[in-house]
């Protein structure tokens, strides 16, 4: 007897699944290797964009947002939640012999991240996957900004743990960030994909160009993102990441 999936599901449903499956490696290996965790997690974000791209060519199922919002849980949630326990223990030397003060701010701190990105997923899911903006910061581009400032080798454990603290607000704040632009995702896209393969490549050039891109995006577009005129005119936007 076949699994009750096979027919139901599509194509880029099973990227969808994939991009789950990647967020959980990246949090095996997350205490063995920090950037080879940082990788995947930024591999899942290319997963991502590309099953969106996919529904579009060949159709979309039923289950698609479902599947799409329980993935991201897994990979732009739990794992870049894991990646920053993992750098800001590591790096104040905190032990887990005992139950410290350092201890429990930092399991509070990304567990919330985990809360917050849960929310932001569900809130998304719910009012904002038919428009051109959506509130609020989206998880992947969280992640990405984390994994690739750990690539760019910008691992001080308080400033990554400020980091993480800020997107527990940022993700379910009400600043509006507008879809990006097909031109710009191809673009953000090149660079992503470049800087898993080539993460060391010339000083760590690429990661640091995906990181200042999407603190970029993150920072300015709510206020001065062009082609109002342009995306009000797509009718099939690839989103890089929208959720």
């Amino acid at each position: 007897m076949l699994p009750r999936f096979v027919g139901r599901l599509g194509v880029a449903d099973a990227v969808t699944i994939a991009n789950a499956a990647l967020g959980f490696v990246a949090v095996v290996v997350a205490a063995v290797d920090i950037d080879l965790a940082a990788r995947l997690i930024l591999l899942a974000a290319v997963a991502d964009g590309l099953d969106g791209i996919l529904a579009r060519r060949y159709g979309g199922t039923d289950a698609g947002p479902y599947l799409d919002s329980l993935a991201d849980v897994a990979s732009f949630a739990v794992a870049p939640a894991v990646l920053s326990f993992t750098v800001v223990t590591t790096g104040l030397e905190i032990g887990f012999d005992a139950i410290t003060a350092e201890l429990l701010v930092v399991t509070g701190i990304c567990a919330l991240f985990v809360a917050m990105a849960v929310t932001r997923l569900g809130m998304y899911t719910a009012y904002d996957v038919a428009g051109s903006h959506t509130e609020g910061v989206q998880t992947t581009l969280a992640a990405t900004v984390l994994g690739a400032a750990i690539l760019a080798g910008e691992t001080q454990p308080e400033l990554v743990l400020a980091v993480t603290a800020a997107f527990c607000y940022l993700m379910v704040s009400r600043i509006e960030y507008p879809d990006l632009l097909a031109r710009d995702a191809a673009i953000m896209g090149v660079v992503h994909v470049l800087a898993i393969l080539v993460p060391t490549l010339a000083g760590r050039t690429f990661p640091y160009a995906l990181l200042t891109l999407g603190l970029a995006y993150m920072t300015l577009s709510p206020w001065f993102y062009w082609g109002e005129t342009e995306r009000s005119s797509e009718t099939d936007v690839d989103v890089h990441g929208n959720a």
